[in-house]
């Protein structure tokens, strides 16, 4: 059987892209590598990658350059959920970051394993999540 290496990227599909980078960029703290009208990639630490894609701007084909290749069309809607990985002494840094820039903390969650998470919503109500380690059997 052939193995997995992790999970490479994560995908969000916004209703507005100049809001959403706003908020990944100011509040999260993450840096575009690459991006355009119709999608904005991060680095979301640890070789992982987070997409954001304006929804419905994903449906066609899009065929790139050079004969590299193609991307098949994909799309979504609704609220979804992801976690980021955080330190635990981080924390209470995050919180306090999250809080200072208005958004609410919605739960929080202390795990038979040790780790704790905190939720929030992004401006398109997606439930983020910043989880310590202890939260899985893997981390």
């Amino acid at each position: 059987m052939p193995r997995l290496d992790g999970v490479l990227e994560t995908a969000l599909y916004v209703t507005d892209m100049v809001r959403a980078r706003t908020f990944f960029e100011e509040v999260m703290g993450l840096s575009a590598f690459t991006a355009d009208q119709r999608f904005t990639a991060y680095d979301a630490g640890g070789g992982t990658v987070l997409l954001l894609f304006l929804e419905g701007a994903t449906r066609d084909t899009v065929v790139l350059p050079d004969e590299m290749g193609t991307i098949p069309p994909h799309d979504g809607t609704g609220r979804t959920h992801m976690a980021f990985a955080i330190g635990a002494e981080a924390l209470e840094d995050w919180e306090r970051r999250l809080t200072s820039h208005g958004i609410e903390i919605e739960g929080r969650t202390h795990w038979p394993r040790g780790g704790e998470s905190l939720y929030f919503r992004d401006p398109d109500g997606h439930l983020l999540e910043l989880a310590t380690p202890g939260v899985w059997p893997t981390y």
